[in-house]
């Protein structure tokens, strides 16, 4: 069983989502001050907490493509073999998308990265292809056990997504791997893709008023 998510999720982040695109890729000033402003003081932060910067580079990594991917393919093979078929087909949409997605947006949408980061990553910045990852896990998570929880489980799973996803695009700012608005862009494409995705695979049963 799949949570079906309320329409207006995917939505709003869509049309945020666009919005933003269309805001940094203008240079629109405001947006421009408001990441220089945020990552100048993560580097002041950064810079007298060396010790902090060396365990997020490596505790950064859990967003990478490659670790998602893997999880992936993992999740979906043991979904389907327990025979839960649209919970693996969910899995598999999002293992796919998500990556190709931010993929063709970072070869496509020419943003500079911070300067001189606390990591160096040669290619475009906008959106965080590992907040996208953190944040799409932690909403395929909370969407698969939600019809299976109580009220405190879910707000349990749902606490830990959120923190999963801020954990991972916070190590992301104050490595200055990215900009705020490229952290900010990555939740958005989770939450526009990964509730598309529940809603397509959960259309027919809805329908049927099977769930």
């Amino acid at each position: 069983m799949i949570a079906r998510p309320p329409p207006a999720v995917p939505l709003v982040a869509l049309v945020g989502f666009l919005a933003l695109t269309a805001l940094v890729l203008g240079d629109w000033a405001p947006i421009e001050r408001i990441d220089v402003t945020v990552s100048d003081g993560l580097r002041g932060y950064g810079t007298d907490h060396q010790r902090l910067v060396d365990v997020l580079r490596v505790a950064t990594d859990i967003g990478a493509t490659l670790p998602f991917v893997a999880a992936g393919v993992v999740v979906t093979v043991a979904l389907l073999l327990r025979r839960h078929r649209r919970e693996a087909y969910l899995c598999a949409a999002v293992t796919v998308l998500i990556p190709v997605l931010w993929g063709i947006m970072h070869a496509v949408l020419h943003r500079p990265r911070p300067p001189d980061g606390f990591v160096f990553v040669d290619s475009n910045g906008f959106p965080s292809g590992h907040t996208s990852h953190a944040a799409s896990a932690a909403l395929v998570a909370v969407l698969l056990l939600w019809p299976h929880l109580a009220r405190r489980g879910r707000a349990l799973v749902v606490a830990g997504a959120v923190a999963l996803a801020v954990f991972v695009g916070g190590t992301r700012m104050l490595l200055l791997a990215h900009w705020p608005t490229d952290v900010l862009g990555g939740w958005l494409l989770a939450l526009t893709v990964v509730p598309l995705a529940a809603r397509a695979l959960t259309a027919r049963a809805h329908s049927h008023g099977r769930e």
